[in-house]
Formats: C-alpha cells, structure tokens, sequence
C-alpha cells in the first residue's frame, strides 16, 4: 500500500505541504521519493507543464521495499501505484506488484505514427484486467498523457482539488489548504489528461476542478469484472435455502480462494522476523457474523503458529454511560458496548472450535476525552465526507485499526498492554451489500417484495466506492495499515451478482427450526453467509443479528442525541 501525491503546474514545479506530506509518510512508513518532469511542447521552448510526484510506500509483497514513484529513464514515465493485483489478465502476480504493472504499462503505451488512441486503449485494457484493489497515478512520457483513477469499486482513496495557483492535485488523502474544492474520483473511471499538445485537457468521467482543465466527455471506462445484479424473481416459492444448497459450498469456495489470495506472502516488517510471535494478520472485529466467519476460515489457511489479533473497540460515550470519574468501582462502559459483548462470545467461540491457535483478543477502549482529542484529524482524513455518519464511523475504524490497547492471558485473565504489529488488517465490509444484511433490506422486502429487494441491493452494491471504501482507506491507513475484503473479491463479486436473489438471502422462505436440518431457524438476512457459519460450527454466530459499526461500538451521537446521521458536521 502506497500513499500517492501528484500536482500539475503550468507555473513551476509546486512544493508539497509538510503536513500533507507527513499524512502520506504514516500511509507509507517505509520509504518516501519524491520526482520531478518538466514537459517540453514540441514547438516551445520553454516546458509547457510541470509535474510533481510523491509517493510512499508501505511494504507487504516481495522480498524487499520496492521505492515509488518508479521511473523509467528511457522513456521519462512515471508510475505512483497504490494496490494489490492479485491477478492480471488470469495470472498471478506472486512477487511485488507495482513492478509488474509498469512494465506492462510501458510496454503497451509505445506508439507508432498515428497510433495514440490505440495505445491509450490497450492501457485501459490492461487497467480492466487487474484483480484487486487500486488507485494509480502513470504518466505516460512518450504520449505526454496522464492516466489516473482508481480500480472498479474505488477500494483505494484518489481525491482531487483545485491549488491556489490553478494548479491540478491529485493524492490519496486530501489536502488542508483548499478543502473546500476536494472531490473523490469517481470509481471504474480512468481518466486522460493530455498534456504535451498545448492542450489542457481531460478525458474523464467527472469534473476536474482546476480551472486549467478543460473536460471532455467520459470514454475511458474500463470493463466491469462481474456482470450486473441478477434481477430475476421467482414465479413461484423461492427453493428453501438450506445446508446443502449449492450457493452455500459456492460461497465456501469463493471466499476460500479470496482469502488464500490476501494471505498469502505477506512480506514480514523488522518485528515479525524477530519475533515468531508477532502477528501478521489483524482483523477488524465485532464479533459479528461476516468478520467472525472471516477468522475462522482464516485459521484454517494460515500456519497454526501464525497468532491472528481480533481488534474490537469499544467507547465511551456520554450520551449512553456515566462519566467513568462519576461511575461506581468495578464499571465498565466498555464491557457493556454490544460489540464487546459479542466480541468476547465470537472470540471463545473461535477458541472452541480452533484449539492450538494463539487468538489475541484486543480491547480497544477509548475514554470521550480521547474521542475529542483525536477528532480533528479523523475529519481531516475521512474528508471530503462530511456527514454526523462518516464521523460516527470513521472514529470506529481510526481507533480500532490504531490497533493498542489490552489483552488478557487465556489462563490468569492478567491484563497487559498491547499493539498489534499486523500490517494487513481483514474487514467484512461488501457482506452486507451482497447478501442483504441492513434492515433497509429488510424493510424493502416486507414493502414491495423481490422487487424492492433486488431495487436496494443494487443501489447498496453500486455506492461502495461512493458512500464507504474511499473514506474508510484514508482513515486506517493512516496507521500504516492496509485493508483487505475479501467479499469485494472479484471472483465472490461475479458469483454473488449472477446468483438470483434467494440464493443469497432467505427472504419469502420458511425460517425452519433448529436442528430441522435444512435452515436451521435462522434469520432471512445474509442467509447464506449464516448457513456457512453453521457448516463451520459456528453456531452462536450464524445467529447473530446484524449492527452497524457506530451502534455496536457506541461512536453515534457522540456530541448530542439529536443530531441525524446525514446532517453535516458544523
């Protein structure tokens, strides 16, 4: 993972804030570069633009930190690449990534006379053929054109603004000096910005803010993975969704792959090749269904000496609890949070059906106090979102990906302070997307059937980039920490949306009752996720009822129980 800084000048090279710049340093902790290319017009003989790039890195493929920007001093191209391809064009890419995307990408971006639209396709079609999540800034120094954007779900940040100048600013964070012009690049686009041709201007699929930019309509939009939402619906009674239903093994299989695919290679930083017992691996957890099954199919892929920490915060919020300095000895306002509560009943869950693995259970507790003190870089970095929502949330995840506070001995319960050295963290966020897991879902079905289903599923499916995965990576990453989904795996994502409806969700079916043998009395939500559980042995957890992060976590209306979630912050 990479933190990404480019800024195009018609002025002079531009410098880059210190406090930006420090904000991409905790991204990327490993290595800082920075480059410079002055772009010549043909005809002038002064340069007619002025790039600046800045790129940090965070290692956790290959055998050794692979520096960014990459330059290729034959040709003057640039790459600053943040992401994991898992996969091109059906191969995998086993070693450091970023080195195999740029020769690809120099390698297709040659042109003959007359040949620049076609180079500039066979850029996008290799862009199309990554698996995995990204978000790239390459110049492309034989065309003098620039292609940035982010992958077709916009797991990773890539903002915009407008600089004081009239300069064009790209990053993976936003900037503090102009925050009012910052956009999120919208996901699935790559955009073209023609630079060496006395032009200033863009192919893209939304608006660039510089004043400089001259936009044009969007073409370059790279072919989707997966196929549009399967929007049939049954004539009849949807077939009950059970144990041995095929969706149920299908689902096994594809999330299997997924995370063999996230876990594997994970390169070691100074404190894992010292310490054996230092985790590699960290996931994000309330104890609810979609991490929780996360963690145990995790422990039968990873080695049994390999520890895995389950981070679950929990805080303190005045509207709820006491003032601890006001509460009587012996109270917790952590302990009684409701993803506590089920966090520590998921964690010895996992101890009973994994014997032999060291499972970590942190509890993160963040006093109001720490909450308030922290809260203006949290808005700075969840930023361009804005809502009482985003804040609620982003606080969740800025804390718990944080990754301190205390373990307990499994056998004295003797608590110690502790911070995971895991680098990559698991998240079950795109679960509830595909399988119908929030209560809108819900709520949509009991009004207006399949149809209003299917309706709601696909407008969650089709905001991730949107509403979720662009804010969420600029606030753990800030801990030099990198976010994997494993349900946002293409190949989970093309199963899930050609599968019909009921494969997914037992809405309209029978509920059944406990040890029937087919759907075991559990919830219609998420139905299928529930059934794999129960196949796992996790039968607690297959039961338990979905809550969103800043309810579980008790982060919403922190400041004021009558603020709602949409309203934005003052």
């Amino acid at each position: 993972m990479c933190g990404i800084h480019c800024t195009v000048s018609w002025h002079g090279f531009a410098s880059i804030d210190a406090s930006h710049e420090e904000k991409l340093r905790a991204r990327g902790p490993d290595s800082i570069c920075h480059h410079k290319v002055a772009v010549q017009h043909p005809t002038a003989h002064a340069p007619h633009a002025f790039l600046t790039f800045t790129s940090t890195v965070l290692s956790l493929r290959g055998s050794e930190i692979v520096a960014q920007p990459l330059v290729d001093h034959s040709t003057g191209s640039v790459l600053c690449w943040n992401g994991e391809a898992w996969n091109i064009a059906s191969s995998p890419v086993p070693c450091n990534d970023s080195k195999t995307i740029f020769t690809l990408l120099l390698h297709v971006a040659v042109t003959t006379d007359g040949d620049r639209e076609t180079s500039k396709d066979r850029v996008l079609d290799i862009l199309s053929s990554i698996r995995g999540p990204f978000a790239f800034v390459f110049y492309d120094a034989s065309n003098t054109r620039l292609f940035f954007g982010r992958d077709c779900l916009g797991r990773r940040s890539l903002v915009q603004w407008a600089g004081s100048a009239g300069d064009f600013c790209l990053s993976s964070i936003s900037d503090n000096v102009n925050p009012d012009s910052v956009t999120e690049l919208v996901a699935n686009n790559v955009y073209v910005l023609k630079l060496g041709d006395g032009q200033r201007s863009a192919q893209s699929g939304a608006n660039l803010t510089s004043p400089q930019v001259h936009v044009q309509p969007a073409v370059s939009v790279p072919t989707l993975p997966y196929p549009n939402l399967n929007k049939s619906i049954a004539d009849a009674a949807p077939p009950l969704l059970h144990l041995q239903s095929p969706a149920v093994l299908r689902l096994e299989q594809c999330l299997q792959g997924a995370l063999t695919l996230r876990l594997q290679g994970i390169r070691q930083s100074d404190i894992q090749s010292s310490d054996q017992s230092a985790s590699k691996v960290a996931i994000l957890f309330s104890g609810g269904l979609d991490c929780s099954v996360l963690a145990r199919m995790a422990h039968d892929i990873l080695p049994l000496t390999d520890p895995i920490d389950l981070l679950n915060v929990a805080f303190e919020n005045p509207r709820i609890h006491k003032r601890m300095q006001e509460a009587p000895t012996g109270y917790s306002p952590y302990e009684l949070c409701p993803d506590r509560v089920t966090g520590r009943l998921s964690h010895e869950e996992l101890r009973h059906l994994c014997p032999g693995r060291t499972w970590r259970f942190l509890s993160i507790d963040i006093p109001f106090e720490e909450t308030m003190a922290h809260r203006k870089m949290i808005v700075s970095l969840m930023h361009p979102h804005n809502t009482e929502m985003d804040l609620s949330i982003a606080c969740a995840l800025y804390f718990a990906s944080r990754g301190s506070g205390t373990v307990h001995d499994p056998v004295t319960g003797t608590p110690s302070s502790y911070s995971t050295p895991a680098r990559v963290l698991l998240s079950g966020l795109g679960a509830d997307e595909l399988f119908g897991g929030y209560q809108r879902h819900a709520t949509a079905y009991s009004r207006h059937s399949f149809t209003g289903l299917i309706e709601e599923l696909e407008l969650d499916i089709n905001r991730l980039g949107k509403r979720n995965l662009g804010r969420d990576d600029r606030v753990i990453s800030h801990w030099g920490k990198e976010t994997r989904f494993p349900f946002l795996d293409e190949d989970l994502l093309a199963w899930a949306m050609a599968a019909p409806v009921w494969e997914k969700c037992g809405f309209g079916q029978d509920a059944g009752h406990p040890g029937d043998g087919s759907s075991e009395g559990l919830e219609p939500e998420k139905k299928v996720l529930r059934l794999l559980a129960f196949k796992l042995g996790m039968t607690g957890v297959a039961r338990e009822k979905k809550r969103a992060i800043q309810f579980g976590a008790r982060t919403a209306k922190m400041e004021g129980g009558r603020t709602k979630g949409t309203q934005l912050l003052g």
